[in-house]
């Protein structure tokens, strides 16, 4: 297993009060916790992975999510079993877009 932390700072778009799970860990797949944190305004992105050595992948993939989203005072676990980056941004899209109708 390896553990990816990334912080992203200056969002703008606040979420709903209630935390959000999407997706299943199982073969190919992963899940994804969203919830409100007081974080001073920043997007903290926590990953365990079952995938060693794609660093910089991850790194690109969260950076497009943050760019997509400018997410602020939330904080997002990732439990990875080598799921490919398209999978990844859908899951993550699916988090946020299920606490926005909540609203």
């Amino acid at each position: 297993m390896e553990t990816l932390h990334y912080r992203f700072e200056h969002g703008s778009r606040r979420l709903p009060a209630a935390p959000e799970l999407v997706g299943v860990v199982g073969s190919g797949n992963l899940e994804v916790l969203i919830e409100p944190a007081a974080l001073s305004g920043a997007c903290k992105i926590d990953i365990n992975t079952a995938a060693r050595g794609f660093g910089a992948i991850w790194e690109a993939v969260m950076h497009d999510f943050h760019q997509r989203w400018q997410l602020t005072d939330v904080s997002i676990s990732i439990n990875d079993m080598g799921a490919t980056p398209a999978v990844v941004s859908l899951r993550l899209d699916q988090a946020v877009e299920a606490m926005l109708e909540k609203k």
